[in-house]
């Protein structure tokens, strides 16, 4: 305190002035909040974590104590008031983990309204929203880029650009005959204009703000005027589900913390690994994009709980009355473990992130009048949304080529009454399954280490230590299937699958 005050305030012969309390109250505060980070930077190098790291857990924790508040008190309330209530805590999550960096978030709500109050529903609007939202993340992406990844204010805003994009996509959806939309995009249309409060509060909404799942605004809408329920008009009975997601997530967070620390991704760039086994290093690779899924897997369901226990999840009954409250999950725990397919582990993993791309992406490429012309494009899309680095554009280009060479190989097998018979045989299906299993996830594993050393020096450096063996394998692939084809498979099955 000594520091902020005059010679004369020390010996006291006179009273400090406004200025040296303004310091004085100035650098307290500095000390409180400097407290408040010291603990948290304390209690995450206890875990093994960094702060940033940190704030993000607490803060997808805290949807649940938040959804609580909502079904206790606010339930009954005003729209008015839940969106209030809703963009408040989004804010303050936002400040939380990125202090004045909010703003970035803030403007981007703003004139997505705007774009949408002045533009109203046409094509303007849509890529007036595409353009400015993208270009704002990718501007973000450009000025924070280092060479690791960081926990930084772009991580939710790339998820709330994909929020942005799509409520400017339906609420175009809404002006068109509904005769020319998909059956995707005619629940997701948007008939009337929203207010400045229903675009803050679906913006900021705690249980997907951080992490996500993506939703619609026709949702979150219904969950305000209390329609996202098992019993109309009261609050919906989604206690027990929301806590069974979340003992899930902190299954697979324990599974995470537990195993992460004996396959560290830094490794793989060490001479020690480049040393080892060919084979050590294709096993280490496989346990090491297995285990790095789980901190997306355990992240993806406790937020998923948070929605559950609003009600957003809600989405109708089954064939025996039974509730649904799959509405916002983003994994298919289930098939994600058992799978032996690529294109199994896609469709179990960031669900709604990829029903998101399907809807607003993919399906609108239609006047390619190609199909794989549109999966080309699409993972591109995601590949620039993820951001800038060259791993992220290798990773998706091996996926789009792994999809592929799939496809042609689950044609062989079928199309090939030998082989049938082989997959289908219930003594060598065990063994089949296993080795299946072994390759799904080598290969799987495989893209992950450009996006994860996004880096080209790093990840070529990876590559490089296996002989590219993902590349070549998938290549060969690639050119040889389609002569497998015509030899294997018989003209009759060709065309019955053509028809």
């Amino acid at each position: 305190i000594a520091c902020g005050l005059s010679k004369e305030t020390v010996t006291g012969e006179c009273l400090p002035d406004s200025s040296v309390w303004s310091r004085f109250l100035e650098m307290a505060e500095s000390e409180l909040v400097s407290g408040a980070d010291g603990w948290l930077s304390a209690l995450a190098a206890s875990l093994g974590s960094s702060e940033p790291a940190l704030r993000l857990v607490i803060s997808i924790f805290l949807g649940y104590p938040f959804a609580l508040l909502y079904r206790c008190i606010l339930f009954d309330q005003s729209p008015s008031a839940i969106h209030i209530y809703h963009t408040v805590i989004g804010l303050w999550i936002a400040y939380f983990n990125f202090g004045g960096q909010l703003y970035h978030s803030l403007l981007c709500v703003v004139v997505q309204f705007l774009v949408i109050r002045l533009m109203g529903k046409t094509v303007t609007a849509v890529l007036t929203s595409f353009i400015f939202q993208m270009g704002y993340l990718l501007g973000g992406y450009y000025c924070t880029a280092t060479e690791q990844y960081d926990i930084k204010w772009t991580m939710p805003h790339c998820v709330l650009t994909l929020k942005l994009v799509g409520l400017a996509f339906d609420y175009y959806d809404g002006g068109k005959d509904k005769t020319r939309l998909s059956k995707e995009q005619e629940v997701g249309a948007i008939q009337a204009v929203p207010s400045f409060l229903e675009v803050t509060g679906f913006s900021y909404f705690y249980g997907g703000f951080s992490v996500g799942p993506q939703f619609t605004m026709n949702n979150y809408l219904k969950l305000i005027n209390r329609e996202m329920t098992d019993v109309p008009g009261q609050r919906p009975n989604c206690i027990v589900p929301a806590l069974t997601r979340l003992s899930v997530g902190l299954f697979f967070m324990v599974i995470f913390l537990l195993t992460s620390g004996y396959v560290p991704v830094e490794y793989l760039l060490t001479d020690e690994f480049e040393n080892q086994p060919f084979w050590y290093r294709c096993v280490y690779i496989a346990a090491w994009g297995k285990v790095a899924l789980y901190k997306y897997v355990s992240c993806w369901l406790i937020a998923e709980g948070v929605c559950i226990m609003t009600g957003l999840a809600y989405n109708g009954k089954d064939e025996t009355g039974k509730a649904k409250w799959d509405g916002c999950a983003n994994m298919k725990v289930w098939l994600f473990e058992t799978t032996p397919l690529f294109t199994g582990t896609i469709a179990s993993f960031n669900i709604n992130t990829n029903a998101w791309v399907a809807r607003h992406i993919f399906k609108r490429l239609k006047f390619l009048g190609n199909k794989l012309a549109s999966q080309a494009f699409t993972l591109l899309f995601l590949a620039v949304w993820h951001g800038l680095h060259s791993g992220y554009f290798m990773c998706f280009f091996l996926e789009f080529i792994t999809v592929v060479v799939e496809k042609q190989e689950l044609e062989v097998v079928r199309g090939c009454t030998p082989l049938k018979k082989i997959i289908d045989n219930p003594i060598l299906r065990p063994p089949l399954y296993i080795i299946q299993q072994c390759i799904h996830w080598l290969f799987m594993s495989y893209p992950l280490v450009a996006f994860s050393i996004f880096s080209w020096e790093k990840w070529v450096k990876v590559y490089s230590s296996v002989y590219f063996c993902g590349h070549i394998f998938f290549f060969v692939l690639l050119v040889i299937l389609p002569f497998l084809r015509k030899v294997l498979v018989p003209r009759k099955s060709k065309e019955k699958k053509s028809e």
